[in-house]
């Protein structure tokens, strides 16, 4: 049995763990100790492969699937070479695609601009690329306006700090007139600047009684935004089909379970909602994701937004034999880059 407890590796040890992991995800087949000692960038013997191969698995990094002499790497094997990635190199190598290009410069809506984000990184990771619609109760606002476009559907209209124009139609069973929905704005963009819609609510609650009507009204108008939102789990989902093009790298129960997920949405998001950080770029492998049909992927994510504030996540979902060393600065890239055209676009934008 294994050995799980923690040792540093030497640098030869890495070097060998990292050759064995680089052959793994190209060939998908066991790595034999004679392989890396004739790899033109390893020196030393077949013994001392053999020793370090023997090492790495007797602490849970490789594993040995068969009678083969060979080794594969464990999902804590491909952990440890991908740390070695993220914090050992510059991300973003010059022989990626230049993205900028691929957006044009004026755009209409949010959603467009989104779409292409997750068809790039389906396109040139060759598997699953996401992207998660900014939810419009988490962002800061500078500027509220609810306008009525019939007695029950109204129109509310956000300003951010950095000049996006974000806005959700309403069915409302409340009936305001605009001068109400007028106070109501007002209201709030005395009472409460760049508060988020969430905080909004939670304030009005707190001392509702105290409100007049109207007020009452706005409580229960903001609400409506936030339920709407969440029911609505916005992603942007492309190359699913990549995915059954490398069906020989899943179990077929864990893909289709994958897949049902993908079409309902909404627990997929939950997910990766949860993974919104400020790192630059988070991996997580196989067991890592705590999510069914999930044990086989790997998923590579990151986030954007503007300097004032995170707005979504993005990234890719594939086998765990993927190219970590081209996914990672490519996933960092068009993070960059969907951050920097929401930010120069300002108020062109709508959601």
């Amino acid at each position: 049995m294994a050995k799980m407890s923690k040792f540093a590796l030497r640098e030869k040890d890495r070097e060998v763990l990292n050759l064995i992991v680089e052959d793994y995800l190209r060939s998908g087949r066991p790595v034999s100790s004679g392989a890396i000692a004739g790899n033109r960038k390893f020196r030393g013997s077949s013994a001392t492969v053999r020793n370090i191969m023997a090492k790495l698995e007797d602490h849970g990094l490789l594993s040995k699937p068969h009678t083969s002499a060979g080794r594969v790497p464990t999902d804590k094997g491909l952990r440890s070479y991908v740390n070695g990635l993220l914090s050992g190199r510059t991300l973003g190598p010059s022989d990626l695609p230049v993205l900028q290009d691929e957006y044009p410069a004026r755009l209409t809506d949010l959603d467009s601009l989104l779409a292409q984000a997750s068809r790039l990184l389906a396109d040139y990771s060759d598997n699953l690329g996401f992207v998660i619609s900014p939810q419009v109760s988490r962002v800061q606002l500078e500027h509220v306006r609810f306008l009525r476009i019939s007695p029950r559907r109204i129109m509310a209209v956000l300003v951010t700090p950095f000049q996006m124009v974000l806005t959700e139609t309403l069915e409302s069973d409340m009936a305001m007139t605009q001068a109400e929905l007028d106070r109501a704005s007002q209201y709030i963009n005395q009472n409460f600047p760049g508060r988020t819609l969430t905080a909004v609510r939670d304030l009005l609650l707190q001392s509702r009684d105290r409100y007049e009507d109207v007020l009452n009204k706005l409580t229960d108008l903001v609400k409506v935004v936030i339920n709407r939102e969440e029911d609505e789990n916005r992603i942007f989902i492309q190359g699913s089909s990549r995915l059954l093009g490398k069906a020989e790298l899943f179990d077929m129960g864990r893909l289709k379970a994958l897949f049902q997920n993908i079409e309902e949405k909404a627990a997929l998001v939950r997910l990766l909602a949860d993974f919104i950080s400020l790192e630059r770029v988070k991996v997580l492998i196989g067991a890592e994701i705590e999510f069914p049909g999930v044990q086989d992927c790997s998923l590579v994510l990151s986030h954007y937004g503007t300097s004032h504030q995170v707005l979504g996540s993005l990234g890719i979902i594939g086998p765990k034999r993927i190219p970590y060393d081209r996914i990672i600065p490519l996933v960092d890239r068009v993070a960059s880059h969907l951050s920097r055209a929401i930010t120069v676009i300002g108020r062109e934008v709508s959601i």
